[in-house]
């Protein structure tokens, strides 16, 4: 998605950036996990595929993707690139041509030394600002692997609530209605987030 092409988020734990041709070498390592390509449904691709993959999320339009970084790291020190940073990825996909007002979200913590310190989290919650802020939306959904049971119980300590269960797909579908209660929670949670410029293959932090 071009909106989000030159804007950085800065929380307490993650920095989320766009997908550059930067991060596609560190992303194409991650993806030769066969545990991340069950969890996340994917196959593997070639080095040049990733490359084609990551120029065709920046264009399409109902794709909106962040790299998440380690904040800690990244902020350490002057010139740290974003590659040795990175601990994963968050998504919102905008497919339901019915419903413009409905996202799709799921997020990926790849870097095993990151997880379980609440950047998945953080990253969720940053990226539905940006979702109800930025882009209007007023629902989210996702979409989680049956036996992914810390990222379900993440979800629902978000307020996202059980919907469906696929048994044909193994997965299970939550769903989070952005009330005005639900909004104001959200600000508040996402209260210390800064949104900056981006300039394109930026290594310093701004």
């Amino acid at each position: 998605m071009r909106l989000n092409q030159n804007t950085l988020l800065l929380g307490k734990k993650v920095v989320l950036v766009p997908y550059t041709s930067e991060h596609v070498p560190r992303y194409h390592e991650w993806m030769k996990s066969e545990e991340l390509q069950r969890l996340t449904a994917s196959e593997p691709l070639t080095l040049e595929q990733e490359y084609a993959m990551q120029r065709s999320w920046r264009e399409d339009a109902d794709k909106c993707t962040f790299i998440v970084l380690d904040a800690e790291k990244w902020l350490a020190q002057s010139g740290t690139s974003e590659e040795s940073c990175m601990a994963g990825d968050v998504n919102l996909f905008l497919t339901d041509l019915g419903d413009p007002s409905l996202g799709e979200i799921e997020v990926m913590i790849a870097e095993p030394s990151c997880r379980g310190q609440g950047l998945g989290t953080e990253a969720v919650l940053m990226m539905m600002l940006y979702g109800v802020t930025r882009l209007g939306l007023t629902k989210f959904e996702a979409k989680i692997g049956q036996g992914n049971e810390p990222s379900i119980r993440m979800f629902r300590k978000l307020h996202f609530e059980q919907v469906a269960v696929s048994s044909v797909f193994q997965e299970v579908t939550l769903r989070l209605m952005m009330s005005e209660l639900e909004r104001q929670w959200l600000l508040e949670q996402t209260s210390h987030v800064q949104e900056k410029p981006y300039r394109d293959g930026a290594s310093e932090a701004c």
